[in-house]
């Protein structure tokens, strides 16, 4: 009787401490997810920390050196590799739209001015310098008149364009007056006039196309519409004519229509405009119209201003047969008919065509001349079409095709048509809400670091990845803009989301140069950039590009996994750049990182240059 106790008494034991095990066990799980949680107390410290050395100037001297370092691999303690400046003939060098490498292709339509960029072989591995006498361009809106010469020293514009007030040399800067070849009295003036017939006040009108921009007269003054002109011109013989744009603190790039399509999604543009930008309209079919079809919004207004609009009046003076700008004319008239483009508005030189909102607005169409394509954003170096692009289907003739957008300021914020619509896979109106969210958050602790983001020193600015475009809607301000580039291989393609919600952007590979000058952004923002790329092409190219667009002085933030980051801060060690290794804003034990950066100012001469 004794033994059955004792073994009762054992099996009780045994009980009391598997109990007791799991209790502690399962306490202690408790204690580590509460602690994780953010609530625990060490948790708390760490987050005072990062509180306290994340409010503070990027020029400043205080700790930005991250609490989660990575494993950079075993060459971690080697010296970084010192990259020399380039020679100083490639101070305004563009790879893509080198002239000399340009000069090897057609020149029929426009291919030699197409982007042509250098095989792996021919790529320079060395940093752009700055010419001598650089200097920070003028804050905006005194740039919009004003560029140092030293940073352009281009003035063949002051003497091929004096009698049209392009732009006039004074001193030690060059003085846009805002004329242009068809608005000699000033781009107000000019703008006045359209604005009799095109809604820009109300903010119907937002976004802008500029074919053919000289110098982006008519996208720098319409800022103050609250209307964003996306210009481009190509590099030729109007030297520096895009470099003066972006020195001015206009959006632009350089391109032109030949013969792929233009890297803008469809209905991207609620205005499209031409003065005198020298395409040839109703040629090839009328492709280049079609193309301009391709990216208007319905309902959105095409402007044509110069030869051969009026030409009855004006055949002698613009020494031209009248026959050909007669038939040239005619052209234009039949090709916008076959788009079914609704003429609103001619008088002088300007004509002004309205597109359809939707394809029931226009049964006359032919439909064998619909373009075949499923996806009318597949655009990275496709060739063109002789074809229209279909309107979006809509349930009612009075329906507006792929939705009606609100009024910018109001559309930044409201949820885009393909969104909503559900053309977009994977991205829903609670991921669209919360991405905004996010970016607000980024942003903020963005301005922490970086106290000059708001105070207009930040004018031209990047976003080398931007996704749903939540950091510049965040960043949004009459100070600047951003350039919001959607990566060809990124797994979305976004871009027609940003414009819908009255931004602008470009398709782009970044794997290749940018369509821009150097020297041309003052801020770039990298969200995930170099995880994306990874496997794909060079790191260290794409860190070259990024120095050559922008600024002596000017800003980088580059946000990604701290392993990503740990490689791209080794090789910023040896490109002149001042770099800081800053915690993410929610805290030291989240991997994800910022690297904030600062170029630093050189020119031309001043060191030892490479062979390059």
């Amino acid at each position: 009787m004794a033994l059955k106790t004792n073994s009762a008494d054992g099996r009780t034991r045994s009980t009391i401490q598997i109990f007791i095990v799991v209790g502690l066990c399962c306490f202690f799980y408790i204690l580590g997810a509460w602690q994780r949680s953010g609530f625990g107390k060490a948790d708390n410290l760490a987050m005072a920390i990062t509180k306290n050395t994340g409010d503070c100037n990027i020029l400043s001297s205080l700790d930005f050196e991250t609490h989660h370092g990575g494993e950079v691999g075993a060459d971690s303690d080697s010296k970084p590799k010192v990259i020399d400046p380039c020679h100083p003939k490639y101070i305004d060098y563009t790879p893509c739209q080198d002239q000399r490498r340009a000069m090897t292709f057609p020149r029929e339509n426009m291919i030699y001015r197409e982007r042509h960029c250098p095989p792996e072989e021919e790529k320079l591995h060395c940093l752009i310098p700055a010419p001598k006498g650089y200097v920070t361009p003028f804050p905006w809106p005194k740039s919009r008149d004003y560029v140092p010469y030293a940073n352009a020293p281009y003035k063949s514009l002051t003497v091929e364009k004096a009698i049209q007030n392009w732009v006039q040399y004074e001193g030690n800067v060059f003085r846009f007056p805002g004329g242009g070849t068809q608005f000699p009295q000033g781009a107000d003036k000019y703008i006045d006039e359209l604005a009799s017939v095109i809604p820009m006040a109300n903010g119907t009108v937002r976004t802008a196309l500029d074919t053919g921009c000289g110098v982006a007269s008519w996208g720098a003054y319409l800022w103050s519409r609250n209307v964003i002109a996306m210009s481009f011109a190509p590099r030729d013989s109007h030297e520096a004519q895009v470099q003066f744009a972006l020195e001015r603190g206009v959006p632009a790039v350089t391109g032109v229509l030949g013969t792929i399509k233009l890297p803008y999604p469809s209905r991207a543009f609620d205005m499209a405009h031409c003065s005198r930008c020298l395409i040839p309209w109703g040629a090839n079919g009328g492709i280049y119209m079609m193309e301009v079809d391709r990216v208007l919004r319905p309902g959105g207004y095409w402007v044509l201003s110069g030869p051969p609009i009026n030409w009855k009046t004006n055949y002698i003076p613009w020494k031209r047969p009248k026959e050909e700008l007669q038939e040239e004319q005619r052209s234009i008239e039949d090709v916008a008919k076959l788009l079914c483009w609704e003429k609103k508005y001619e008088k002088g030189e300007i004509a002004i065509w309205q597109k359809r909102v939707n394809a029931d607005s226009c049964p006359q169409r032919q439909d064998d001349k619909f373009c075949k394509s499923a996806d009318t954003d597949d655009v990275w170096y496709k060739k063109m079409e002789g074809c229209i692009t279909p309107y979006p289907d809509v349930s009612s003739s009075s329906e507006v095709a792929g939705g009606e957008l609100k009024t910018f300021p109001e559309r930044l914020y409201a949820i885009p048509r393909r969104i909503s619509s559900g053309s977009l896979p994977g991205v829903s109106v609670e991921t669209y809400q919360e991405d905004s969210k996010l970016w607000r958050k980024h942003v903020n602790a963005y301005k922490k670091i970086n106290k000059l983001i708001d105070s207009g020193r930040y004018r031209n600015i990047m976003d080398m990845n931007a996704g749903l475009g939540g950091f510049a809607a965040a960043l949004e301000s009459p100070k600047l803009w951003v350039m919001n580039v959607v990566p060809t291989i990124a797994e979305k393609n976004t871009l027609g989301v940003i414009y819908e919600r009255g931004l602008i952007g470009i398709y782009h590979d970044w794997c290749e140069a940018f369509s821009t000058y150097p020297r041309t952004y003052d801020l770039i923002h990298a969200n995930g950039v170099f995880s994306l790329y990874n496997n794909k092409c060079n790191i260290e190219d794409i860190l070259l590009e990024m120095d050559r667009i922008l600024r002596p002085e000017g800003a980088v933030i580059i946000r990604d996994d701290v392993d990503v980051l740990a490689k791209v801060r080794k090789i910023v060690g040896g490109m002149r750049w001042d770099a800081k290794m800053v915690d993410h804003e929610d805290g030291p034990l989240v991997p994800e990182k910022i690297l904030v950066a600062v170029k630093q100012y050189w020119v031309a001469g001043e060191n030892s240059t490479s062979s390059q």
